[in-house]
């Protein structure tokens, strides 16, 4: 958990410092729509308030345009916006408001100040933080804003500046403030700043989710795409291509057809492997198309001694099914437990649909082996890497079965959900 969430961090703080860039474009329109509005409404506002606007509006805007030219600056060098213009943005915007409260008081009336719908923009801030900062300075922020709200009006009632009145119907229509409306107030800030660093803290929690399981993904595509090579090479391996080479050479001379018949089913089957060798799943008509082939070159190598049934379902047809399934086990049981037999045996594939499970079985009479456990894999017999196949790709929804006993032949059942891939479109 701990690793994801140091892999997750990069990821997440390139969004915040684009969060960042466009709050401070947020920021320069609203300073600047707010020195339009002071131009705008010069004549109607006393110059003392006029003043406390201006000493804060000039020093913000002049701090966020410095940002452009800042930003410019290092887009250009390809460097990262330093940490602490995440903590020094909400720094001077909180700042900024609780100045300009602090400066109508002083200008005009303590009560102006409290009663200033200025003190809204803390709401603002804050609720800017869960895109821009980590939680610590979300917190920094929150508790910013109340200890500096709660400080001017902690000045203000203790230095007698702002008359107080227990009612606050009487307090909304008279120049005087509750202590009522200011606990409300504060409570509220209170509020807001534990719900943006509660916000703040659920982004990251969720980015880091988010990149666990997208690693947990790509983990999963990778240890598909290995176990399929390794099936894959399992399935080319040197004892099958050795043995069909030689099986063509020992025929050219007696029955040059059948050698013909084997080279060209060889040349067959090795086109599909490749053809199907970047699919994890494949329709299972295609599945038994590679089958067939295989079990051609095998039929002409043993003649008489193999006998080989294979019976699909038509229902089943258009089912996926792991790609490189049934030829491996199909080889398995040639390989060891028919091949071992002066008489040779009999191979039999079955595919079924059976409601929402296609059920697949390669089932041979061969010498067979003995288990010392329930599903256990005899040694030697390359099973490992299809049950690993399955696991990964059905988990608990899939079942595989091995049962077999000295001289009894050898059974691999399993059963899949049956799927067809339209259901994803």
């Amino acid at each position: 958990m701990m690793l994801a969430m140091e892999m997750a961090r990069p990821a997440i703080e390139v969004q915040r410092e684009r969060a960042e860039r466009l709050l401070n474009g947020v920021r320069a329109a609203v300073l600047v729509a707010l020195a339009c509005a002071a131009i705008v409404y010069a004549p109607h506002i006393p110059l003392s308030v006029q003043r406390a606007n201006w000493a804060v509006l000039i020093p913000t805007l002049a701090w966020s345009l410095a940002q452009f030219w800042l930003d410019a600056h290092r887009l250009v060098r390809d460097q990262p916006l330093p940490n602490w213009v995440a903590l020094v943005n909400p720094l001077v915007d909180i700042t900024a408001v609780t100045a300009i409260l602090a400066g109508y008081s002083v200008a005009q009336s303590g009560v102006l100040a409290l009663k200033s719908p200025i003190f809204l923009a803390y709401f603002v801030i804050l609720s800017a933080r869960p895109i821009a900062s980590s939680t610590r300075k979300a917190a920094f922020a929150a508790v910013l804003v109340v200890a500096e709200y709660g400080t001017l009006v902690a000045l203000l009632l203790i230095g007698g500046i702002v008359p107080i009145t227990s009612s606050p119907i009487i307090a909304s229509g008279s120049a005087s403030v509750s202590l009522l409306d200011e606990g409300a107030k504060m409570m509220l800030l209170i509020v807001a700043g534990a719900i943006a660093t509660y916000a703040t803290s659920w982004h990251e929690r969720l980015a880091e989710t988010y990149y666990r399981e997208s690693q947990e993904r790509e983990d999963l595509r990778v240890a598909l795409a290995q176990a399929q090579l390794r099936a894959l090479r399992l399935q080319l391996n040197p004892h099958f291509l050795f043995n069909t080479m030689n099986g063509i050479v020992a025929l050219i001379p007696s029955d040059p057809r059948s050698a013909e018949r084997m080279l060209t089913g060889l040349s067959d089957f090795l086109r599909l492997s490749l053809h199907n060798a970047g699919e994890q799943e494949v329709p299972i008509e295609r599945e038994i198309q590679l089958l067939e082939r295989y079990v051609m070159i095998q039929q002409l190598r043993f003649q008489d001694r193999l006998r080989i049934s294979i019976t699909v379902d038509p229902a089943a047809n258009g089912a996926l099914v792991p790609n490189l399934l049934l030829q491996p086990l199909a080889e398995n049981a040639i390989r060891h437990g028919l091949s071992p037999r002066a008489c040779g045996g009999k191979l039999e594939i079955h595919a079924e649909r059976e409601n929402g499970v296609v059920r697949l079985s390669v089932i041979d009479d061969g010498v067979g082996c003995s288990l010392t456990a329930p599903n256990e894999l005899p040694h030697g017999i390359g099973l490992g890497n299809i049950r690993e196949q399955l696991e990964r790709l059905y988990g608990d929804q899939h079942t595989f079965e091995v049962s077999t006993a000295p001289n009894a032949g050898f059974a691999v059942r399993i059963s899949l959900p049956y799927h067809t891939g339209e259901e994803d479109m």
